[in-house]
């Protein structure tokens, strides 16, 4: 709840048991449940408070961490106990911590806290990975509707925390008057911490669509819906014990960190910038310009594979499909991200000099990564969800189409011809009259596969997003190519 400069109490770096940053992940029973929201709202008034936060989404999403980065100016990333190993994970968190100067990281979980791999699996839940990083767990729990059977729902949450990582419950969509019944009840019966409560508000709701949250810079008012659940959190949840429990004292906001309100522009443009970091490393003696797709119809990236091409000796080079003239000048390679090139397909298919260059290149040999979205602007033609067909780049024969389904979904093992593995997600509703053969894709939990994607010595392209650091020397080896060409 809101204190005063009376209240202030002193900052301590704790730490968690395995990373030196002090840390906290919130999580939910279930997908829908307002982490996002909540976790949004605890970026802000940290940040306010004048702590130095840094963010981290649990799992293969990109949308939330444009929330993070983008609406609020705080650094944010994925961590993936499925495309990680628990020694990648603690380097990236520890690596992050010192650059980024952190002295809180707040990690969003994914669907509910013990949902992994095919659902069932511990591997790739959100439990899994606060279990790598020791790390607290503050509950989210949607209480619309239900009395004391919420606390049913938490005792059976806290029976499987064989860890006991569960430190706290925040309540959301639940009104101030049962708030106020259930919490000394709670806290009685089940001996764990109630920390607040968000009111039910359709106000606050951020837009949807079939890939998940919109993005942030199409979200009505959400600097406006922002403000005002912090406002609202500011009273309502108890900041101080939260940062007790990460291990870290709650500072009293400084006047300067009240006073700080960027336009939601200049927050795009800096969350575009800290993603991108586009130097190369100093190591290099001659880095190679790779061209990466950045705009509204292509911004899924990864933090981890953009750092392991600049570590690789890459420089890379952002350009729009959607705006620019032509592909940036003296490129080595391409790498087309996913997005939503079916929201901009008309745009897209106007820039026709664009199209042009980008097959040109790819018909050259310039080596080329395409996944998903990008997938879909290397093809002759996409037809959208209305069946309007637009012309779109050309590199690959064939045609995208809209299925009115999802197609795939989940964790992917990706080998080639020469037994490369990849790991990846896939998360699509267009299909493909040319999805390719060159793969072998399993699925880790059912051990079910397909072929897929088109793979050549210079062409990575098909529908998984694909997770780099997965591959030792994958990313070199693609440089290394970028080279020859």
């Amino acid at each position: 709840m809101k204190k005063t400069a009376n209240d202030r109490i002193q900052c301590r770096q704790k730490g968690n048991e395995n990373i030196s940053t002090p840390s906290l992940l919130i999580a939910a029973p279930s997908s829908g449940s307002g982490k996002t929201m909540i976790t949004c709202g605890l970026l802000k008034l940290l940040k306010q408070r004048g702590i130095r936060v840094s963010a981290c989404k649990c799992g293969p999403d990109y949308i939330d961490p444009m929330f993070h980065e983008q609406a609020l100016g705080v650094p944010s990333g994925n961590a993936d106990t499925f495309f990680q190993t628990p020694e990648q994970i603690l380097k990236l968190y520890e690596e992050r911590g010192k650059e980024e100067k952190s002295e809180l990281f707040i990690t969003e979980g994914v669907m509910g806290l013990y949902d992994g791999l095919g659902g069932i699996r511990q591997e790739g839940s959100a439990y899994h990975l606060a279990r790598v990083l020791d790390c607290p767990v503050i509950l989210v729990v949607d209480a619309r509707g239900m009395g004391r059977s919420v606390l049913s729902l938490i005792r059976g949450f806290l029976a499987d925390d064989t860890s006991h990582l569960i430190k706290g419950v925040i309540f959301n969509r639940m009104t101030r008057g049962m708030y106020e019944t259930i919490a000394k009840v709670a806290e009685s019966e089940l001996g764990i911490g109630i920390l607040g409560f968000v009111p039910q508000d359709s106000t606050l709701s951020f837009e949807s669509r079939y890939l998940g949250l919109t993005l942030p810079g199409e979200q009505k008012m959400l600097a406006e819906k922002l403000r005002k659940l912090t406002d609202i959190m500011e009273e309502s949840v108890d900041l101080e014990e939260i940062c007790r429990i990460a291990g870290l004292g709650d500072p009293a906001a400084s006047d300067d960190a009240k006073g700080e309100e960027n336009s939601l522009e200049a927050a795009i443009e800096r969350g575009m910038e800290q993603c991108m970091d586009c130097r190369p490393t100093a190591n290099r003696t001659r880095p190679v310009r790779l061209a990466v797709a950045r705009d509204e119809a292509f911004c899924f990236y990864y933090r981890e594979n953009l750092r392991l091409l600049t570590e690789a000796g890459a420089e890379l080079v952002p350009f729009s499909p959607l705006h620019d003239r032509g592909l940036p000048e003296d490129i080595c390679g391409l790498y087309l991200g996913g997005g939503y090139p079916e929201k901009f397909a008309k745009e897209l298919a106007a820039n026709q000099r664009m199209k042009n260059e980008i097959r040109q290149a790819v018909g050259a040999g310039v080596p080329t990564i395409a996944e998903c979205g990008g997938f879909l602007y290397l093809h002759e033609r996409l037809q959208d969800e209305t069946g309007q067909i637009f012309e779109m780049a050309g590199a690959l024969q064939g045609e995208c189409f809209y299925t009115g389904r999802l197609v795939r979904f989940g964790y992917v093992e990706i080998e080639d011809e020469n037994g490369v593995v990849l790991r990846g997600h896939e998360f699509h509703y267009y299909d493909s009259t040319n999805n390719g053969t060159d793969c072998l894709i399993s699925k880790p939990v059912s051990g079910k596969s397909y072929r897929g994607m088109h793979v050549t010595d210079t062409l990575r392209i098909g529908f998984p997003h694909l997770y780099f650091p997965s591959s030792p020397g994958f990313a070199e080896d693609f440089i290394e190519k970028m080279r020859r060409s």
